[in-house]
Formats: structure tokens, sequence, C-alpha cells
């Protein structure tokens, strides 16, 4: 057996789970929000502890509009929802243990996958440099392998601070990453 094959299986038997009989979409095979949750705070341990301090603190020092804010920010962290296990599996497999987008050796419905042909669009990549999900590099990579796009319709941002998470939801999402499309799709029309 490869190493692939038995890291595969080593996420399915431990990673999925069948949706039980008394909730929608019984039998299912998916991936549940509870253990993304799970290495969501191991990867970011303080990240959720630190919301639900300044939640409390908050409403406890009478800033009713601030606390509201961060109790909208910690019930957004806990509104992950059950993946498609074959969608999970199949993300593992092929993005992360196969690297076939890299490689060039990915085919979806018999058709291949090729980045370098995309040339009438603007790319724009956005990484956090504290996420522990998506390494450092690992989206810009997207640049080298659409390189049929020119380098004037090419942007990167990378945002200080900023872990996985808050790549979509919470202050950075606001204060950084949203401004930065907005200014791109106004600029592109």
């Amino acid at each position: 057996m490869s190493a692939i094959a038995w890291n595969t299986q080593w996420f399915q038997r431990n990673l999925i789970y069948t949706v039980p009989d008394r909730y929608a979409g019984a039998g299912r095979k998916v991936y549940p929000n509870f253990l993304q949750l799970a290495g969501l705070m191991a990867a970011q341990p303080g990240l959720l502890m630190a919301s639900h301090w300044d939640y409390y603190w908050e409403l406890m020092q009478g800033n009713v509009e601030r606390a509201e804010s961060l109790r909208r920010d910690c019930d957004a962290y806990h509104a992950v929802l059950d993946m498609a296990a074959e969608f999970y599996l199949d993300t593992i497999q092929i993005v992360f243990q196969e690297f076939r987008l890299a490689h060039g050796n990915w085919f979806v419905q018999g058709q291949s996958v090729r980045p370098q042909d995309i040339r009438a669009t603007t790319l724009m990549t956005i990484e956090g440099d504290h996420d522990t999900i998506s390494g450092c590099g690992q989206t810009h990579a997207a640049h080298g392998l659409c390189r049929s796009i020119a380098a004037r319709d090419k942007r990167h941002v990378t945002v200080p601070r900023c872990g996985h998470y808050d790549l979509f939801s919470g202050p950075r999402w606001h204060s950084e990453i949203y401004p930065s499309i907005r200014a791109l799709t106004r600029q592109d029309t």
C-alpha cells in the first residue's frame, strides 16, 4: 500500500463520521463540524479563549456595543458546517498529498486543469502571516501557476497578525481584506 493511500485511509478512519439518524442528512459521511472546530482551536489555542474573555470583559465594563460585536465573532467561529467526506478526502489527496495542480496532472471529468491557460482576468491572492492552515507563500504560488496573466493584473496581499480564520471573518476581514477586494473590483469595472 502506498504512503498516500495509507494517509488517506488514516483521514477516513479518524476524521470521517456518519451523520446520525436523528439529524438531517442521516447516513451521509462527513468531516464533522466538531472536529473542524477542534482543529481550529488546536491551531490557535488562545484565539477563541481571548475572544470569549474579551466578550465577557466588555460586558462587565458596560460596553454593550463592543461586547455584541465580539459575541458575533465568537458565534461565527462556532458556525463551522459539516463538510462532505468526498470533498474533504479528495482535497487532502489531490491538493495536499499528490500536489496534482502544482505538478500539472490534475484532471476533472477528463479535462486537464491548466492554470497556465488563464489569461483575461485579474488574480488576487490573500494570506495571513499567522495562518496555521495554509502556510506563508502557499496562495502566492498561484501567481507562478497562472503564468499567462500579465504581471500588472496580479495582486498579492499578506495580512499582518492574521490567522486562517481571520481571513474570512472578524476585524482583519473588515479592516484589510474586504477593502482590498473592494478596491480591486472597483478598479476593474
